[in-house]
């Protein structure tokens, strides 16, 4: 057997002496590369791993040979000692042979490694002499690996030289961490070497920043890098890449987004298929996972922790909306049962042979037929039969019984809980009228005289006197008191309007009849006041220059004279109302005249001047009213009323009435609150200082309103209608602004005949009682206290 084993030795070295020859051919190769570049090339590598492939398959069947002559050995019995000491012989000269071949090898690598990094030479150099003590230890293995090592050697490569990773940078190596860590150290990581990477000697303030900008044309394209603290710049591809993403392109210039899609699997079936793997053995054999997991279902089913999936149930479910009622609310207390209304039981009218009374006559039957369905009291005409067998079936049962189901059908399935409300709980809580007096309650006294409706009433300011005017040309003076008729003026015309002069220290009283206006000195009362107003009008002296006036004042004498009559004022058109301002000096004329502007003037009597204070008309007036303490001046017109200041000369509210058309209007004395009566039974009450809409509105009036007044002193204010009543209410205006008025009906007073229409045409409080007089279309004048 020992030729046999020296034979396989010999193979081995010839085949050892090949391969250095190899590699002292291929070194050459390499080390020009390296002499240009310094550093090895992609392809090189290339070729190492093949070559590093092919020695390994080598030596791997070296081996292999070398375990098939082992066995050879152990088949052989014959002279086992003596072969194990010339094998040991032999195998340290083979290892000698190896140490001088491997030292030849070292030598040309070693000129070979000259251009590579240190480090990879100290590398080596430390492998080198761990390669040798391991040989030391001896055995075949030691060979082999020896031989590995060399071709490892041979085909090391820097592994850093070429990293195309994206994801650190590959000139530091501390891989990826935040930066911040060391921010309190001089370095900023370790290059390749293991050497650290020193931070730029100061950073850059904002004055540097600044400057770099202004100077530096390629400032726009550097960028700070964080991990080496360098600022880079970047290249034209590079800032072209950064644009393409900027705008939401792909990286890639090339890539072409709107390719036609492939589709890989379709819905055909390929003859061949994706994989000709064959089928593994595990997709024959039940799976043991399965089997334990279906096993624990089965006993779980068995024991009843699971229910398995029922069929389906086709019968209809039907639910009972209120089974699951909570029983301790309310509503779960009552049952569901909404029963049918009572009919009313038949009665003679629904016999089948009724009295005769009870039967329609031909034009009651045609009065029915004519009649809507809901307003007819029966629903149906009584008839006449000889006997029940004669009756016919009932017509419309089929229809009240479908109307029925559909009554239940369509029955408000919401249960309303009945409250017990007392009904005068609703009503807001006002005083009682007894607590508001003194109001007044009863009719004391008629003024009888005039044989015409009464159109316009007013009381003297000492309440001692009142005067009326009506429409059979009568102006009459009567004492308060005692109902007396003191004295009747005769006037050229249907009275319209009367007004005694507010200003005690006066005595006047003006009249308007068709289109003049009369003042009067009555001459009643205290002799001294009458001479003194006779003395006031007298008095008057013409000025220099007559300006031209849209009224004539005349100054009357004669017979007129001794009746009372001082000054005569001619307007242009009928003159409707006179009013009185406050200090008594002011008279304002209402001319109702939709086309002229001239429907408003102010005339001063103790300068006998006259004054149109608009200019153009905005609607036809239908009474104005000064303001009992302010420069203001009211106007009422078909809807609205406005306010004006006098001395400013301009609009300063405007109140809608919310009614058709205003009929009358009175202002409070305390100046914040307004009246107005109208035509469609409405009394507004307005509250200046709140809003230009009425506060309230009171419609106790069954018709229209003709006159509505304040008291000067009580909070008393009265409305006279067409209905022949006065109504009296309580209106308290609180000195406090957050306090609304408090406005009550008081008492209704009747008293006055209604004629052609008319009731009450005007109605005025006594200066200083609760009372009120009211003049009427009978030709009455009345006072209730």
């Amino acid at each position: 057997m020992r030729p046999t084993h020296s034979g396989t030795m010999s193979k081995l070295k010839n085949k050892k002496r090949n391969i250095e020859e190899n590699e002292d051919e291929q070194l050459p190769i390499f080390d020009k590369d390296g002499g240009k570049d310094g550093h090895l090339d992609d392809d090189d590598d290339e070729d190492q791993a093949d070559l590093s492939d092919s020695e390994e398959s080598i030596f791997s069947g070296l081996e292999e040979s070398g375990s098939d002559s082992d066995d050879e050995e152990d088949e052989d019995d014959d002279d086992e000692e003596e072969e194990e000491e010339d094998g040991s012989e032999k195998k340290s000269s083979d290892v000698e042979e190896d140490k001088a071949a491997s030292a030849e090898r070292e030598d040309q690598l070693s000129a070979k490694d000259v251009t590579k990094p240190q480090s990879a030479g100290q590398n080596s150099k430390e492998k080198k002499k761990k390669k040798k003590a391991a040989r030391k230890d001896g055995g075949e293995e030691s060979v082999v690996s020896n031989r590995d090592g060399g071709l490892k050697i041979s085909s090391q490569v820097d592994e850093y030289e070429h990293d195309t990773s994206d994801e650190e940078d590959i000139r530091n190596t501390v891989g990826n961490i935040p930066m911040e860590w060391y921010k309190d150290y001089p370095h900023i990581g370790y290059d390749l070497d293991g050497k650290k990477i020193f931070k730029p000697i100061r950073n850059k303030d904002e004055l540097d920043e600044f400057l770099d900008k202004m100077e530096n044309p390629d400032y726009w394209r550097t960028v700070h890098d964080k991990m080496t603290g360098a600022d880079i710049r970047l290249s034209d591809e590079q800032v072209d890449l950064v644009h393409r993403l900027q705008q939401g392109k792909f990286g890639d210039v090339n890539f072409n987004e709107y390719e036609p899609a492939v589709d890989f699997f379709s819905n055909e079936v390929m003859i061949h298929p994706v994989t000709n793997r064959p089928q593994d053995k595990r997709s024959f054999i039940p799976s043991l996972i399965e089997k334990e997991k279906v096993g624990k279902l089965v006993h779980a089913i068995k024991m009843g922790w699971i229910k398995p999936r029922r069929p389906k149930e086709t019968t209809p479910q039907y639910y009972d909306l209120w089974a699951k009622e909570d029983p301790n609310s309310i509503l779960g207390r009552h049952k569901m049962h909404i029963p049918a209304p009572k009919m009313r039981l038949p009665g003679h009218e629904e016999s089948y042979n009724p009295p005769p009374e009870y039967l329609l006559s031909e034009e009651e039957r045609l009065a029915w037929e004519q009649q809507d369905p809901e307003d007819r009291k029966l629903s149906f005409l009584p008839q006449k039969f000889a006997c029940l067998r004669a009756v016919p079936a009932y017509s419309r049962f089929i229809h009240e019984r479908f109307e029925r189901c559909l009554d239940l059908y369509l029955c408000p399935r919401q249960r309303k809980m009945r409250v017990n409300v007392n009904p005068e709980d609703l009503i807001p809580k006002l005083p009682k009228p007894k607590d508001l007096q003194p109001f007044p309650t009863t009719q004391s006294l008629v003024y009888r005289g005039h044989s015409s409706l009464v159109r316009s009433i007013s009381v003297s300011p000492s309440g001692q006197w009142l005067v009326s005017g009506s429409d059979d040309c009568t102006v009459r003076f009567w004492e308060v008191s005692t109902a007396r008729c003191l004295k009747t003026v005769e006037v050229g015309g249907a009275v319209k309007g009367v007004a005694w002069n507010p200003n005690p220290s006066v005595c006047l009283v003006a009249v308007s009849y068709d289109d003049s206006v009369l003042l009067l000195n009555p001459g009643l009362g205290d002799r001294l006041l009458c001479s003194a107003t006779d003395q006031l009008i007298s008095s008057y002296e013409e000025p220099e220059e007559a300006k031209d006036q849209p009224v004539q004042w005349a100054v009357s004498e004669g017979e007129g004279h001794e009746q009372g009559h001082r000054l005569i004022l001619k307007h242009p058109k009928a003159v409707r109302q006179v009013t009185w301002h406050g200090k008594g000096d002011y008279l304002a004329c209402v001319i109702p005249d939709n086309s002229s502007n001239l429907q408003v003037v102010i005339h001063q009597v103790s300068k006998r001047r006259t004054q149109n204070p608009f200019r153009k008309s905005k609607g036809l007036v239908q009474c104005v009213s000064f303001h009992p303490v302010r420069p203001y001046f009211f106007v009422a017109t078909q809807r609205y009323v406005r306010v004006y200041n006098l001395i400013k000369q301009e609009l300063t509210k405007k109140l809608m009435a919310n009614c058709k058309w205003i009929s009358s209007m009175s202002i409070h004395p305390g100046g914040d609150n307004v009246i107005c009566g109208s035509y469609d039974c409405r009394l507004a009450w307005f509250d200046l200082d709140l809003s230009t809409k009425p506060y309230k509105v009171l419609r106790h009036h069954k018709k229209a309103l003709r006159s509505v007044a304040y008291h000067n002193h009580y909070p008393l204010f009265a409305s006279g209608s067409d209905d022949g009543s006065v109504i009296v209410c309580h209106g308290m205006v609180y000195n406090d602004l957050l306090q609304n008025p408090l406005i009550v009906p008081v008492k209704v007073l009747k008293g006055h005949t209604i004629t052609h229409d008319l009731g009450v045409l005007d109605v005025t409080f006594h200066p200083t009682q609760p009372w009120v007089f009211s003049s009427g279309a009978d030709g009455t004048v009345r006072l209730f206290t």
